[in-house]
């Protein structure tokens, strides 16, 4: 019996990764002041406003020059302007919209634990791999990505072919899967963008059948009985930050597996790798699609604990949903044994001190391509086989 599984995405417009893409932009502000900064940055946007809060710790000696010429409000500005929202009439632009900044120092209480090495706080993360897609993800949230990515790159660099295009955007893809969890076809593409006043809603669901979906997504999956709905209310021309208000961490499936695999509820956008939340999560990806991409399973989940101001992590769990070549338990106790997943060695192997984060805001944090997704690197393949 087949079953079918459903994720969405949404475009860097949206804005939820509007407010994302600032917390991720003002922590490489400050990595780039000191690589060994503690950051903690929400943002809220809405109509003609941001207001971005939390906390930071910044050795300001390290370089006294960037410290005292660090414009936050520029480094915001910046950061809308190139998502898209550049003009007066989308009611939240880069150029006029209000900035309020109620960042303050760190909590000496979290400071404690965290300068002896141990995580930034407690909690669960999850890692997932499997071998539906190239990228060794889940195929749903692949295809939802891809569709609204594509969209950005038409409106930022191919503008010619739907001029009309505006920020904000959603992405949705069904895939019917068989029985035993093959990808069979794709059973309905959803996609909801932002356009203009001028063009009519014919128009625009046309292009983005013929010119997005059916030249982004595998021709071999698509087929007569798959089903499209492009902007199924009629109009979005009111969007982004004006349309809705936004908050950063609140797409975490989005950043993730789509709901396909767990989630340990912690968000990314703002937060520096002492924070497992992040470091970690990174770590058991990079864990889990090394387990795959070395041939052990063809899917594979990681979980991993942590206590606050503790290093090492309170458990450790693999789940190969029975696709393993060897038991879950030896995987386990290879991990725990020959991979460091401390705080500490996390950033180290990952190289998680670097400006690089504004990378990561929209379009998931994995199954990415580029020097900043070190997680996604295959490194750990021949360690791995070896012990096995």
């Amino acid at each position: 019996m087949s079953f079918f599984f459903t994720s969405e995405s949404v475009s860097e417009g949206h804005p939820d990764k509007v407010s994302d893409a600032i917390s991720d932009s003002v922590l490489d502000a400050y990595f780039s002041i000191d690589p060994n900064a503690r950051v903690a940055c929400e943002t809220f946007v809405t109509t003609g406003t941001v207001i971005i809060g939390g906390e930071y710790t910044v050795n300001a000696k390290a370089n006294i020059d960037k410290f005292v010429s660090l414009d936050l409000h520029e480094v915001i500005r910046d950061t809308i302007n190139n998502i898209g929202y550049n003009k007066t009439e989308y009611k939240f632009d880069a150029g006029s919209c209000g900035i309020s900044n109620l960042m303050h120092g760190q909590s000496g209480d979290i400071a404690m634990g965290v300068d002896t090495g141990g995580a930034g706080d407690q909690g669960i993360m999850f890692g997932y791999a499997c071998d539906q897609t190239p990228e060794l993800m889940p195929m749903p949230i692949m295809f939802s990505h891809k569709l609204v990515q594509r969209l950005a790159e038409i409106r930022k660099k191919e503008a010619h072919l739907m001029p009309y295009l505006r920020p904000d955007a959603k992405s949705q893809v069904t895939i019917e899967y068989s029985e035993d969890k093959k990808p069979l076809r794709i059973d309905a593409v959803v996609v909801s963008t932002q356009h203009d006043p001028d063009v009519t809603t014919e128009k625009l669901r046309e292009d983005i059948k013929e010119i997005l979906i059916k030249k982004t997504l595998p021709a071999d999956l698509l087929d007569n009985n798959t089903k499209y709905h492009i902007n199924p209310t009629g109009r979005f021309e009111i969007g982004g930050p004006h349309g809705d208000s936004g908050l950063t961490g609140r797409k975490i499936i989005v950043d993730t597996y789509g709901g396909w695999a767990p989630h340990g509820g912690g968000a990314f956008s703002g937060k520096d790798p002492s924070k497992v939340d992040r470091s970690a999560t990174y770590a058991a990806r990079h864990i889990a699609k090394n387990v795959v991409a070395a041939g052990l399973a063809t899917e594979c989940l990681v979980q991993v604990s942590y206590a606050i101001g503790v290093a090492e992590p309170v458990s450790i769990f693999v789940d190969t949903k029975g696709t393993g070549k060897i038991p879950d338990h030896v995987i386990s106790s290879i991990i725990k044994n020959e991979i460091d997943l401390t705080p500490k060695g996390i950033i180290e192997r990952l190289k998680l001190r670097r400006p690089v984060y504004k990378q990561t805001a929209a379009y998931g944090h994995f199954g990415r391509k580029g020097d900043a997704f070190t997680w996604e690197e295959l490194d750990l393949v021949d360690l791995l086989l070896k012990k096995a």
